[in-house]
């Protein structure tokens, strides 16, 4: 992994997300290393257009200063935590920029709504700082599975550490909820990954794999590590629409099952 620390000129930027009307990214680049991930793309706009996603990150050590003049103007709205990088990436134990941007947030209130997205257990070390924003927390879980997390997701946190964040950040009367994605065909299993947190989280959301930013890739670890899924990954890649409709409803009746709002879901 390729580390270096560099200065910002922005931190809190406005989003053309339709779940966020700023993202705030300390990192650039992402140390989970997931095989799906489509921010790769971010490469040619940072200087890293020959290096290979997940093996670089560049650690924003301004992030929170900057964020702090940048809060001195009045804000209203939603800010994500998060949207081409993951804020509790294991560097995050070291420099701590997330910690500290979130303590801006909290010593310069504005009026944004603050929302954090992670596949990192990391985050229940922030507690403390999410409560007193009244946070919302959502927890990626792409399989219930270790064994299929380790190979798409290969440096975020298991999958069992990620369920136990969710009780956690939960009982201390955070609002969370469970991001169900990619939904990898023939590998995630919706019913079970609901079935293990829906006690847990106060909603749910879900998102379809972009095949467009991991055809190639994916496929092969598919065929290799899990050739019993290679046949419904091909249905899926040769039908997108009929895989994100039937996802979309195994999902919705899985929420319903146990009377969790299903907020969202995404297709491609």
């Amino acid at each position: 992994m390729k580390i270096r620390e560099i200065l910002c000129r922005s931190a809190l930027t406005e989003s053309s997300l339709p779940e966020a009307d700023y993202v705030l990214n300390p990192y650039v680049g992402c140390g989970h290393g997931c095989r799906y991930c489509y921010a790769s793309f971010m490469r040619r706009f940072t200087g890293h257009g020959a290096e290979r996603w997940g093996s670089f990150v560049d650690v924003r050590v301004n992030a929170p200063d900057v964020l702090t003049r940048q809060l001195r103007r009045k804000r209203q709205g939603s800010l994500l935590l998060g949207s081409v990088t993951d804020c509790y990436m294991p560097l995050e134990s070291r420099y701590r920029v997330t910690r500290r941007c979130l303590e801006a947030l909290l010593a310069n209130p504005t009026g944004l709504s603050v929302s954090v997205l992670t596949k990192s257990a990391l985050v229940v070390r922030d507690i403390d700082l999410l409560s007193k924003l009244k946070a919302e927390v959502g927890l990626t879980i792409t399989s219930h599975q270790d064994s299929v997390a380790r190979v798409f997701e290969p440096l975020a946190s298991p999958v069992s550490e990620r369920i136990h964040a969710l009780q956690t950040l939960h009982s201390a009367g955070l609002t969370t909820y469970v991001f169900v994605g990619p939904i990898l065909p023939g590998l995630t299993d919706i019913d079970a990954v609901i079935d293990a947190v829906h006690s847990s989280i106060d909603s749910a959301m879900g998102e379809v794999l972009n095949f467009r930013g991991c055809a190639s890739d994916c496929m092969h670890l598919v065929e290799k590590r899990f050739p019993q899924a290679s046949s419904a990954w091909r249905r899926a890649r040769e039908d997108k629409g009929r895989f994100a409709e039937e996802s979309r409803d195994r999902m919705l009746a899985a929420c319903n099952r146990h009377r969790v709002d299903m907020a969202g879901f995404y297709a491609h």
